[in-house]
């Protein structure tokens, strides 16, 4: 999988994060040490993927959005029943990827794994404000590429 499309979550001092109001047994893996991977329901129905991205004991997270399937091609129709639009979407990314509520708080690597490739440039990377939040509506911090070769 190649991510395509992410948000950023700050926790505390972001009043669009399940950490704004601190730590709960829910929210704990986002106080984890980075790498950590922090599953949730949205709507009671899909789950969606973040990775805690700052130090322990301080809440922040990118949200994996999206992204384009560039190996599995099988495994990832077969467990979303279909042949298009396999993660164009953050509840659709962890089907395709097998993500449940199960991987919340393990670390990148123990299960999960995502493998960093290369780059890409600043210039192809579009912000824009978060999808499906009433709060903080201003920050810019849903991030996507320009890649033209999307299924």
């Amino acid at each position: 999988m190649r991510l395509a499309e992410v948000e950023a979550y700050d926790g505390d001092d972001d009043p669009a994060s399940h950490a704004f109001r601190g730590q709960t047994e829910r929210t704990a893996p986002m106080f984890d040490v980075p790498g950590t991977v922090y599953v949730y329901r949205s709507y009671g129905i899909h789950w969606c993927m973040n990775i805690v991205v700052k130090p322990q004991g301080e809440a922040g997270a990118v949200l994996l959005r999206g992204g384009d399937v560039v190996a599995g091609h099988r495994a990832v129709e077969r467990r979303r029943g279909r042949t298009t639009d396999l993660a164009n979407g953050p509840g659709k990314l962890c089907q395709a990827l097998a993500v449940t509520g199960d991987d919340s708080g393990t670390r990148l690597g123990s299960g999960i794994t995502i493998e960093v490739g290369d780059p890409i440039a600043p210039s192809r990377i579009v912000s824009s404000p978060r999808i499906g939040i009433s709060r903080a509506t201003d920050r810019l911090w849903r991030f996507t590429t320009d890649v033209t070769d999307r299924q």
